[in-house]
């Protein structure tokens, strides 16, 4: 089956659109990637959802507005990833959408909410489309998140050691050796809203990393950061930026005015290097498999391959066949085929879920739904490729 995944993260700054064919061959699923879009919101739709995430106040009908427009983004990526990469023959489109709201209590998760109405990608595409994967697994007692561990597992499954993949993306998580997944806490949500801040919108990120690479960790600012509670509460957790915001990041730097750009960049790099690593340590991993935007950040990379000690390899994921830009994308799109097979899209080790779901809701296309159900038990080894683990 030809899948597009259409995913855009916490940071919000763009929709990628990856495309695969996805064969079920025995106990393994062979993923075939096919190529990689990727299109910006435009700056008035970016604007306006900026406007809208927490803790900004909204109203109904700005989310009703944006959910249409969002959805229209999608659409239009969609539509040029069927073209562009697949020669107008995909079959399903697999929808992250744009997360907007993640309800998260006393380290429960009781919500969720991601737009983008995915009746125009149907509608443009003419392909039904699977979306909303999330509150399957959280009705079910789970996270909602990350819901990319089930195809972190079957993708190193008899990899040699102990592996864990590391998503870098606004936030960050990883899933473990054995399964467990969880948000470490930001990735590039921190270092985003700084550097938007401290160059007054002339920067909306760390280029490079070159602001962190000119500048002095502040260890007296970078204690207090650690002091977050959320780093300390046991996994599966999750977390995105309803708590690692732009007025979260201003009560922090409270007493720490005068400090240069640079150095509070420097210092909110070494956090999201010191947050992972110690997660990376907590699960015993022999080895880091990162993918995510995060990894196109030399600094970023150094500073936790630092805190690492050399002791545990930090590797991309590309190095194994799997673009890490693409990754995620890549990872919706075998969820959204799995859930058009009929087949569960988690791990309730992962997500902390009560037992495995098929995720997500079944857009139909303009021929409506029409996937023979697989024999046995469904795959649970992932092939990128024809590259075995």
């Amino acid at each position: 089956m030809r899948v597009i995944g259409l995913m855009s993260g916490t940071s919000y700054d763009a929709i990628d659109a990856a495309a695969a064919d996805l064969t079920i061959d025995g106990d393994r699923l062979l993923l075939s990637p096919l190529g990689l879009i990727t299109r910006g919101y435009d700056e008035a739709l970016r604007t306006a959802l900026g406007a809208a995430l927490p803790p900004a106040a909204t109203t109904l009908a700005e989310v009703c507005r944006l959910d249409t427009r969002i959805g229209q983004a999608f659409a239009a990526a969609a539509a040029e990833a069927d073209r562009e990469l697949c020669d107008g023959r995909a079959e399903l489109v697999a929808s992250h959408g744009q997360t907007v709201y993640h309800w998260v209590a006393d380290g429960q998760v009781h919500g969720t909410l991601q737009i983008g109405q995915p009746a125009w990608i149907a509608e443009r595409t003419g392909l039904p489309v699977v979306a909303d994967f999330r509150p399957r697994d959280i009705a079910a007692g789970g996270q909602g998140a990350p819901l990319v561990s089930i195809v972190d597992r079957m993708w190193l499954r008899g990899r040699p050691g102990a592996p864990a993949a590391l998503n870098l993306g606004g936030i960050a998580n990883i899933t473990a050796p054995d399964g467990t997944a969880f948000d470490t806490g930001p990735a590039n949500a921190l270092v985003d809203a700084a550097v938007r801040e401290l160059t007054r919108e002339r920067l909306t990120y760390d280029i490079d990393g070159e602001m962190a690479a000119r500048g002095t960790v502040d260890e007296g600012l970078l204690a207090v950061l650690l002091g977050e509670p959320y780093y300390a509460r046991p996994a599966p957790k999750t977390t995105g930026k309803e708590l690692f915001h732009l007025p979260y990041l201003r009560a922090a730097l409270t007493g720490y005015e005068d400090l240069a750009p640079q150095d509070v960049v420097a210092t909110l790099t070494r956090l999201t290097a010191r947050t992972v690593a110690d997660a990376v340590r907590s699960v015993h991993a022999s080895e880091v498999i990162a993918s995510g935007g995060g990894t196109r950040n030399p600094t970023l990379m150094a500073f936790l391959r630092a805190e690492l000690g050399g002791k545990v390899p930090v590797r991309t994921s590309d190095e194994l066949g799997l673009p890490s830009a693409a990754k995620e994308a890549y990872a919706f799109a075998v969820l959204g085929f799995l859930t058009a097979h009929g087949l569960p899209g988690t791990v309730p080790e992962s997500t902390g879920a009560r037992h495995a779901s098929v995720l997500g809701s079944i857009t139909p296309g303009r021929a409506g739904v029409r996937v023979p159900a697989p024999e046995g038990g469904g795959p649970v080894r992932l092939v990128v490729d024809g590259r075995e683990r």
